[in-house]
């Protein structure tokens, strides 16, 4: 009978401490991915910044393209916003969603604003508008970076909780799947070119 329940015990001790390492595991990852959503919300809040600046450089030269800085400006909004409620819980899936579809519709408003600056040859000799520009194209590099080191943190937290046996804890211990930083559509996906 003590054999038993030295077994029985035993048993329950592999059990509890298999449990906290894939719980400890699983926390490690989670907080390594929201880490790296961390560093795309600065760069993309760096972005944010940027675009008020280029528009106001732009609109004397612009007058008769109001519609594409009237985008820019309603695309970086919307951008902030969804990326607000996504620095929030970047591991709520419609949270994301949001930020990659208002972060593509972005990159495609500031794609038609430099196409448009790339008509105006004294807009693009303006040294303001030549600053923000390369400042621009040094954000879009950083937050390409971000979001290729963040993609890699969700890799590894996903590959983590979808591999036995931590597949059977970690819906019920609350792991639920993060959620890919992906552009859907291919016109999107390009940072916008800045060249002079």
């Amino acid at each position: 009978m003590n054999i038993g329940l030295i077994i029985l015990i035993a048993v329950l001790l592999i059990v509890i401490i298999m449990t906290v390492k894939i719980y400890n595991g699983l926390v490690t990852l989670r907080n390594r991915f929201k880490n790296a959503f961390a560093q795309i919300d600065v760069q993309l809040k760096r972005r944010y910044d940027l675009i008020p600046n280029l528009v106001e450089t732009a609109k004397g030269y612009l007058k008769h393209e109001r519609g594409t800085l009237e985008a820019v400006i309603k695309a970086r909004n919307q951008a902030a916003s969804a990326e607000n409620e996504a620095s929030k819980h970047p591991e709520d899936p419609q949270a994301m969603k949001k930020l990659v579809d208002t972060e593509g519709q972005l990159g495609g408003a500031l794609g038609r604003l430099l196409v448009t600056v790339e008509r105006y040859p004294d807009l693009k000799a303006n040294q303001t508008m030549e600053k923000l520009m390369e400042e621009l194209k040094s954000t879009e590099n950083k937050v390409s970076f971000a979001r290729q080191a963040y993609n890699d943190a969700v890799m590894l937290y996903n590959t983590k909780r979808e591999v036995f046996p931590n597949v059977v804890l970690a819906g019920p211990l609350g792991f639920k799947e993060a959620v890919l930083f992906k552009i859907e559509k291919e016109e999107e996906k390009e940072a916008p070119e800045v060249s002079f």
